[in-house]
């Protein structure tokens, strides 16, 4: 147990020193002599934790948002969950502003398909279970890349164009879109059911 609290221990302490070193240069120009001399480790040390640079940023997306996003009931809660979402992007816009403009819009999308992928289905599975539905996975697949695509998508633009937006409408589409998604898939429950009965 005090080996894993040391672990994230260090682990925060390169992600705060990442976040730092972003806010006075780009992405690609930060290397790992730099983040273990701000953090007061070796460079044995950061590679004993991190594959790379790359690895890192994706544990701080994880660790900052993503992570505490799982922790909301997505079924109930989705709008506070989008809410703390996008304060999060407010508060961090300068951390994905440098990783965009050094690594590009595919690169920072990737790193949140994969984790965004496991909270889309999970709130797939969630319904499914509420409402004693058994979806085809095929569908259930379909779905899942869908919304992970337009919500990691959404995430990405919000930096970049944020200015333009308004974050209450912003929130309040987002919010009715996965309203109209999960009302669909009752829907779309309902149907097969339906159809099921007639044969």
């Amino acid at each position: 147990m005090k080996h894993e609290i040391n672990t994230y221990h260090t682990k925060r302490a390169l992600a705060d020193s990442l976040k730092k070193l972003m806010k006075q240069k780009p992405f690609s120009k930060i290397t790992v002599s730099e983040l273990a001399a701000d953090c007061g480790v070796n460079r044995k040390t950061f590679y004993y934790h991190f594959e790379d640079i790359y690895s890192l940023l994706k544990w701080m997306f994880e660790e900052d948002a993503i992570e505490v996003v799982k922790h909301f009931d997505l079924l109930i809660d989705y709008e506070q969950a989008i809410r703390f979402v996008m304060k999060y992007v407010d508060e961090n816009d300068y951390i994905i502003s440098c990783a965009y403009d050094s690594i590009g819009r595919d690169e920072i999308k990737r790193f949140f398909y994969t984790d965004f992928i496991g909270i889309v289905t999970s709130v797939i599975d969630e319904a499914e279970a509420s409402l004693e539905a058994k979806l085809d996975p095929d569908f259930k697949v379909y779905i899942a890349k869908f919304y992970t695509e337009a919500i990691s998508g959404m995430l990405i633009d919000w930096v970049k164009e944020k200015d333009r937006h308004d974050r209450e409408k912003v929130v309040g589409y987002l919010t009715t879109i996965i309203g109209i998604a999960l009302e669909s898939m009752k829907l779309h429950n309902k149907n097969e059911n339906s159809g099921n009965e007639k044969i």
